[in-house]
């Protein structure tokens, strides 16, 4: 692939910027995983102009030897290594703050960027100087589609999903399976998995706000993206595949209702502490529900039998967990 012809000094925090771009990636014992997400990057930054990318990993106090890991293997990339788990924005902001890219590309740990992946992402930022961040399309490891992209979250939106409405029409959700994937679309969020930010616009917005210490820190940033006027893209012809997660599977309970704790957080910050009631009781409705159709578990393989009653176990701690989120 040719690659492009970029400009490569910007000004941003009253310092030059000489690098086209940084990719910061947050590592919490997923070693192997990692290791194979930096082959991947790897082939990839070979299609950018030589020194002008770097690679930085936050280790969030790993105890499976990550850090001995890309030291060995990678040594092309600048290890951060935090002595507590910060979490995941407060160690993204870390990376952000050291970055010297034009372009910051937060890039999850269990993903392998496919090929031309981060070169058309790039490009699309270079072309579209409306846009302050743009994300990829993101597959399974068997091939499939993966959601990365949605709607603003709303109460109404919430609802619609939490009772699993979407499956008759697409409203909580964005219908990506019908999308073209030749197509970039203007749309509210994308997830952090693949998430390309234009510097220039965290000095206006600032960067992930550490309250969030898991998940839906993407979903306000976002926000803030779009309220400060800049334009957010999924461009479908990045795609990288997305293991999913990976580090949150080891503490399962726990990061589920670090899940709605965040969704909560993220209602009252933007809508308000009336809307953050109201969505703890859509919640609680939901909850209730999904505990009175558990003996239909029964009726399911023995496999799913297990996933339905894990499940119910976690909603049944969420239940009690609610008052105080």
């Amino acid at each position: 692939m040719a690659t492009k012809s970029y400009g490569l000094q910007q000004t941003i925090y009253g310092l030059e910027q000489p690098l086209l771009l940084s990719i910061i990636i947050i590592n919490w014992n997923t070693r192997d995983l990692l290791a194979d997400c930096l082959a991947s990057v790897a082939t990839e930054i070979a299609h950018f102009p030589s020194g002008q990318v770097e690679t930085l990993v936050i280790d969030n106090a790993s105890s499976d030897e990550s850090v001995s890991m890309v030291q060995a293997h990678f040594p092309w990339v600048q290890v951060i290594q935090n002595p507590t788990n910060v979490g995941f924005a407060a160690a993204n902001n870390q990376g952000m703050q050291m970055a010297l890219g034009r372009y910051l590309l937060l890039l999850n740990s269990d993903t392998n960027v496919l090929p031309n992946a981060l070169t058309t992402l790039v490009n699309f930022m270079e072309a579209h100087p409306e846009a302050g961040a743009a994300g990829s399309r993101y597959l399974n490891p068997d091939g499939s589609l993966q959601p990365s992209c949605y709607p603003a979250p709303t109460l109404a939106r919430e609802l619609w999903r939490l009772f699993h409405l979407d499956r008759f029409y697409a409203f909580g959700v964005y219908p990506v399976s019908t999308w073209s994937v030749s197509t970039a679309r203007e749309v509210d969020v994308v997830q952090g998995a693949s998430l390309l930010l234009r510097h220039t616009v965290l000095k206006g917005v600032g960067v992930f706000d550490t309250d969030y210490f898991m998940y839906t820190e993407e979903v306000d940033l976002c926000h803030r993206i779009r309220q400060a006027g800049w334009s957010i893209f999924f461009v479908p012809l990045s795609s990288i595949i997305h293991y999913g997660g990976q580090s949150t599977r080891q503490a399962a309970l726990s990061m589920f209702l670090q899940l709605y704790r965040s969704k909560i957080l993220y209602f009252r910050k933007h809508h308000g502490a009336f809307a953050a009631t109201l969505y703890k009781m859509i919640i609680l409705a939901a909850t209730i529900m999904r505990l009175l159709l558990t003996p239909l578990a029964w009726l399911k393989k023995p496999t799913q039998q297990h996933q339905y009653l894990t499940l119910a176990t976690y909603y049944r701690r969420l239940a009690l967990a609610l008052p105080g989120m």
